[in-house]
């Protein structure tokens, strides 16, 4: 149903690791494009999913990161621990620069692995599904939104297709509002004939190999509105110090401030979770963790929340 796409670093894999039982129980795949060279955290998050009785997808061809040349080692990585688990599929994704020739040559060397097609800018649609056309029924294509409109999807109708957008609208930490819309995709997904859907959590779907100094501490949080047809919202919480690149501890301090003054309003609508709880628990103490550690916290919580709602 839901399937979150993760960018494999430190903290995403964490994120996944934590979570593994909670995305087990709802049947939450995510997506996994491994962007360190070093796959040992890779390896530590699957084990996780699998003993959870979790599902995953891991992209084997990422365009990001360490491994865009030559994912070789993640394949291996596969063979070598996955052959015949059906908890873990291998992800192909589908860029501008692939022909038909070379998606056939990897779905037909990973079809071991259950292969799926992440398409994010593929332009030879038809093409490929006329390849495909036996294999369509049993089939998972997974289709970043930007990269593949309404009539390129058509194509794939004969599978079970899952629809991935991007809510997140990223831009500077200083420069965000207090609020905006995430995506209501969560209610809407069935009306646009996907079995699924997907986002980039708080992450979005631009990448960054990381963070330079924080001029600003932003902590973004997700909520469902229930007034406004269950539409799913973001909130910035924005440290008020950013005109310097020092004391990050000080201007989590303001944003966490922001986060609980809304909390306690009672009308913020964001679901205490237990991220939420683990926010109010740094408030008490005054604590920074870090902020992969926020990061982490907001995954969480984003999450937790579509779990509430889905049931």
């Amino acid at each position: 149903m839901y399937h979150p796409y993760f960018r494999g670093k430190q903290f995403e894999l964490i994120t996944i690791r934590e979570m593994a039982a909670l995305l087990a129980e709802k049947n939450f795949i995510p997506v996994i494009e491994p962007v360190r060279e070093a796959l040992s955290g890779l390896k530590k998050t699957l084990s996780a999913v699998c003993a959870a009785g979790g599902r995953a997808i891991v992209i084997v061809n990422p365009y990001h990161g360490d491994h865009q040349e030559d994912g070789t080692s993640i394949t291996d990585l596969l063979k070598e621990g996955y052959i015949g688990v059906d908890n873990i599929a291998a992800g192909i994704l589908l860029r501008s620069d692939m022909t038909v020739e070379e998606v056939m040559a990897s779905y037909n060397h990973h079809a071991d692995h259950h292969p799926v097609l992440v398409h994010a800018g593929f332009t030879a649609p038809k093409a490929l599904a006329s390849e495909l056309e036996v294999a369509m029924p049993g089939l998972t294509n997974v289709f970043v939104e930007d990269h593949a409109k309404l009539l390129y999807r058509k194509h794939f109708d004969k599978s079970t297709r899952i629809l991935v957008r991007d809510g997140f609208k990223r831009q500077r930490n200083a420069d965000y509002p207090e609020m905006e819309e995430f995506s209501d995709l969560h209610v809407t997904y069935g009306d646009l004939g996907m079995a699924g859907f997907g986002d980039f959590l708080m992450v979005g779907d631009a990448y960054s190999e990381g963070g330079g100094p924080a001029y600003a501490v932003a902590i973004h949080l997700t909520f469902i509105d229930p007034d406004k047809d269950d539409v799913m919202y973001i909130y910035h919480f924005v440290s008020d110090t950013k005109d310097t690149p020092t004391d990050p501890a000080g201007k989590f301090a303001q944003a966490l401030a922001k986060l609980i003054e809304k909390l306690n309003s009672g009308t913020s609508h964001i679901l205490e979770t237990e991220a939420i709880q683990e926010f109010r628990d740094l408030h008490a103490k005054g604590h920074f963790p870090g902020l992969g550690y926020v990061k982490k916290l907001s995954m969480k919580h984003h999450i937790e929340t579509l779990a509430d709602y889905l049931g």
